[in-house]
């Protein structure tokens, strides 16, 4: 079942998304990120930028079930605030806003699913090489970018596990109840992952 599958998956495939350098993938996602925000104005143009990116996803080979438990996720937060958006704005804002949101995180996961953890570290340490001079720790600095990147949508996916929760205790709109859940699930894996890393020696 596409809920099933573990979110920050990586697709192994043989594409020319996945043989595109990853340093290069990403500054392309910051160039989409900046110019849809900037230049997609209209419900039109900012829906054209989110479906020009799921196009990749078959040419990158992934698949739909795996697609659908990567980009599912996020509406549970986005839906909510295009709502709220729509409520002090209107109806044309929340959807622009909506559709440029999921636009940069349906071009995001698809970095995530067609470049590997140790391949965006190689990227961002060559990247930060420079600064190293300065006795900056950019080794570790790679390596938490990278992990941001791949826990995002983890993060995500543990607010829809807490939203349907609550749902099914009923706790109906009650933001202790989904708030609270959410903050321990994080910490706990902070801590879990700050220990494996200590234990693999990788500085504090």
């Amino acid at each position: 079942m596409p809920h099933s599958i573990p979110l920050g998956f990586y697709v192994d495939a043989d594409t020319f998304i996945h043989r595109v350098p990853a340093g290069l993938k990403f500054v392309v996602l910051v160039v989409f990120i900046v110019s849809t925000t900037a230049f997609a104005s209209t419900i039109a143009s900012a829906a054209a930028c989110a479906a020009v990116v799921l196009l990749f996803y078959p040419l990158a080979k992934i698949p739909p079930p795996i697609a659908l438990a990567q980009l599912a996720p996020p509406l549970a937060i986005l839906v909510p605030l295009a709502a709220f958006q729509w409520w002090q704005s209107d109806a044309t804002t929340a959807a622009v806003m909506f559709f440029r949101v999921y636009a940069a995180i349906i071009a995001a996961v698809l970095l995530t699913l067609t470049t590997t953890v140790a391949a965006m570290m190689d990227a961002f340490e060559r990247f930060f090489a420079p600064l190293g001079r300065l006795g900056l720790p950019v080794e570790n600095i790679s390596l938490a970018m990278s992990l941001t990147i791949r826990l995002l949508p983890l993060m995500l996916g543990t607010v829809t596990e807490v939203l349907e929760a609550r749902k099914a205790r009923g706790a109906g709109a009650s933001l202790l109840a989904f708030g609270t859940p959410v903050i321990i699930r994080s910490i706990r894996r902070a801590r879990a992952m700050g220990e494996a890393l200590q234990a693999r020696g990788v500085g504090d």
